[in-house]
């Protein structure tokens, strides 16, 4: 089971985007079986793969979140009864829920906003754990990690629990001085933590190819001395009708694209390749 993050130190960049429709393509295109984990407290790659009502649903009947994974809080005492305590879930108890066959989600939850990560708690580690908690069963060839767009301590936490990371890049000069920040962030995660990470590549999105910024992006991550041979050969191309569509939960590989479709694939392909070589 292979772990990897998706980030990015600025939004806008189509991370979720990359994250949800690349677990799609592995499960559909590669045979793969996916865990695709929401940490973004915004929870927009649940909402990409879940309606509302299926979400709230789904939570009344006491399907577990990300929150369940993170609040080590104590278990609550009852007023009438002080003996009776409602028990904690072990982190291996925690189940994913089904998006599709060989296609499961831990969902995001607004409520991670509550929860306070304080040095020296530890919660920090508590994915990693859940992780390895689940290895055992062998269930996932992958488990992708759809992370939040600024540093915090959830983006440690992914990082903590991922063996790769994964950068989506808009070819634009902000997005290309963030993935700078980003790798000190990573840096420091490494050193302080003594946990390695690699990165399994950068791949461009919200791409339009007869632009200056697209061929600028290109120039910059081939020469640079950090990100050079990291760039995916293939691009996400810009769609506005994929947003828009990602509202009623249609994936790339759902649309009438055929572009757009060869493209993913071949990220997905791209992606198996430096996983096994990583």
């Amino acid at each position: 089971m292979t772990t990897v993050a998706v980030v990015n130190m600025k939004g806008g960049v189509a991370k979720t985007t990359l994250a949800t429709n690349l677990a799609d393509a592995l499960v559909k295109r590669e045979d793969c079986k996916v865990l695709l984990v929401d940490l973004d407290p915004q929870f927009n790659a649940t909402q990409c793969l879940l309606s509302g009502e299926e979400y709230v649903q789904r939570r009344q009947e006491g399907g577990h979140t990300i929150v369940t994974i993170f609040d080590d809080s104590p278990a609550p005492v009852s007023a009438v009864n002080l003996d009776a305590i409602t028990p904690k879930l072990d982190l291996g108890q925690i189940k994913p829920w089904k998006v599709k066959d060989g296609f499961d989600l831990i969902p995001g939850d607004l409520e991670l906003y509550r929860l306070e990560m304080a040095a020296g708690q530890g919660r920090e580690q508590r994915l990693r754990r859940y992780l390895e908690a689940i290895k055992a069963d062998e269930v996932y060839d992958f488990v992708i990690i759809d992370t939040p767009p600024t540093p915090s301590h959830w983006m440690m936490a992914a990082l903590l629990a991922s063996s790769g990371y994964l950068v989506p890049v808009k070819p634009e000069p902000l997005s290309r001085t963030g993935i700078d920040l980003l790798r000190g962030v990573v840096e420091r995660c490494s050193n302080n933590h003594g946990h390695p990470i690699e990165c399994l590549g950068v791949v461009l999105t919200i791409v339009e190819t007869n632009t200056v910024v697209y061929r600028e992006a290109i120039e910059f991550l081939d020469k640079n001395g950090v990100w050079k041979g990291k760039r995916f050969k293939n691009v996400l191309p810009k769609r506005t009708k994929l947003a828009a569509k990602q509202g009623s939960q249609k994936l790339i590989l759902d649309l009438d694209d055929t572009t757009l479709k060869s493209h993913l694939a071949g990220i997905a392909r791209e992606f198996l390749e430096n996983a096994a070589n990583g």
